[in-house]
């Protein structure tokens, strides 16, 4: 197996579907704004659950642990992104949090909190686009000229775990079932949920 490329594409696999699930947010939230949908403040809350818990639980640490941990052993040329990396990772819990607080505002203010969320969730796509980009770009390439054929193996192994129910965990399970939720009643085209109901 070329464990690198395994684990890349793992790694890319993950942002993928957190970038899809941020990028179906904004789309729900642009309709709401312009009228062409109703909130569904469910639907919503598991969006902004799943992106909160996904990456604490099951991404962010295995990056810190098998990725960064072994680059810095073998470079100090990342130095300066990974410490921003790691200063994102914490600071992405507080913006998340600002998010939840901002959805529960406008479940409960009605229109008046209707901006406010809208803000944090542009915000917030736009602080983990470039997050991950910084992972992709300089990160990854530098990953691939350093790390040692051991330390992919091993990195290879804690993602393939996190899409791998029988040899994760029961949260890896509770994560798929969440995702299926999310797609199942989320509206086209971003779901194959009910079509959209108009705002009146």
């Amino acid at each position: 197996m070329d464990y690198p490329t395994a684990a890349i594409s793992l790694i890319r696999t993950e942002h993928r579907t957190l970038s899809a699930l941020l990028h179906a947010m904004q789309h729900l939230v642009r309709e709401i704004r312009a009228g062409q949908l109703q909130p569904d403040f469910a639907l919503l809350r598991s969006m902004v659950y799943y992106i909160d818990v996904y990456p604490e639980c099951m991404h962010h640490p295995k990056e810190e642990t098998w990725l960064f941990a072994p680059l810095a052993q073998h470079t100090h040329a990342a130095d300066a992104d990974l410490a921003l990396l790691r200063s994102e990772h914490e600071n992405g819990a507080r913006l998340i949090r600002d998010l939840g607080h901002a959805l529960l505002c406008y479940e409960h203010e009605g229109v008046a909190g209707l901006t406010m969320f809208a803000d944090c969730v542009e915000s917030y796509a736009r602080f983990y686009a470039q997050h991950m980009e910084r992972e992709e770009k300089v990160i990854l390439p530098l990953a691939q000229k350093t790390l040692l054929p051991e330390e992919w193996i091993s990195l290879e192994h804690a993602f393939s775990d996190n899409h791998e129910p029988l040899r994760g965990d029961a949260r890896e399970l509770h994560f798929r079932r969440l995702f299926t939720y999310i797609v199942n009643h989320a509206p086209p085209p971003i779901g194959v949920g009910p079509l959209p109901v108009a705002a009146r």
